[in-house]
């Protein structure tokens, strides 16, 4: 098992009512991962599912990218406003 931090940013962070989570994942989790398991938590967050970005230790990647020990993983939604 590996740790992550996983930052949340909008409806992410509204759903969870909290900007960051520790998650234990299998050593083989990818970014996906992460997404899967919190739309298990929050299952209201499906409609984000397809256009939600992820971000590794402050690098966009893509959602199969595979997750190291310790890494911080941001999931970010789109979002509005000014």
């Amino acid at each position: 098992m590996i740790s992550v931090t996983v930052k949340l940013f909008a409806a992410y962070r509204d759903a969870f009512q909290t900007e960051e989570l520790r998650l234990e994942l299998a050593e083989t989790a990818c970014a996906a991962d992460v997404l899967e398991q919190l739309l298990r938590d929050r299952p209201e967050l499906e409609r984000w599912r397809t256009v939600t970005r992820f971000g590794i230790n402050l690098n966009f990647v893509p959602p199969e990218t595979r997750l190291q020990a310790g890494d911080e993983v941001v999931l970010i939604p789109p979002v509005s406003g000014g």
